[in-house]
């Protein structure tokens, strides 16, 4: 399964995006939308192959039914992607759990799960979450950063 699979950068930021997407068991259409969207537009994406997203996503759900699947996930991550990147991946899960205007906790959990994984700092986060919500019109009420409107 994820012995065999070596994750590039870019895999690495697709898989928050997943895992973001699918912690609530509901990966809705806006969301699939998006990740799909930023793949296809975002700079870091220039040279990648969207074939991938499909063996990405496989890992992510294999590993969500492993007991210590979440780690193991966070451990492929944080391996495959650089420092400079964990910001990216910050803002690109923000995107995705606020892309259809609304949120779960278990979303909400999992966006503090990554900012904490990826030592994001609080201000920091707290700047991406607020540049995420705006132009989805989407509030991340008790979000990883603790913010709210």
């Amino acid at each position: 399964m994820t012995d065999s699979f070596s994750m590039s950068p870019q895999d690495a930021l697709v898989a928050v995006m997943i895992a973001c997407s699918a912690a609530d068991q509901n990966m809705r259409t806006a969301e699939l939308v998006a990740i799909q969207s930023m793949v296809n537009h975002m700079p870091v994406f220039a040279d990648y192959d969207a074939d991938r997203i499909r063996r990405v996503s496989q890992t992510v759900f294999d590993l969500f039914e492993e007991e210590d699947g979440l780690d193991a996930l966070f451990g492929l991550i944080r391996d495959a992607l650089p420092e400079r990147l964990f910001e990216t991946a910050y803002a690109l899960a923000c995107d995705v759990v606020t892309s259809d205007g609304r949120h779960s906790e278990v979303e909400l959990r999992m966006l503090e799960e990554v900012r904490e994984e990826l030592a994001i700092d609080r201000l920091h986060a707290a700047a991406i979450e607020w540049g995420a919500r705006v132009p989805h019109g989407a509030l991340i009420r008790g979000g990883a950063a603790g913010v709210s409107n």
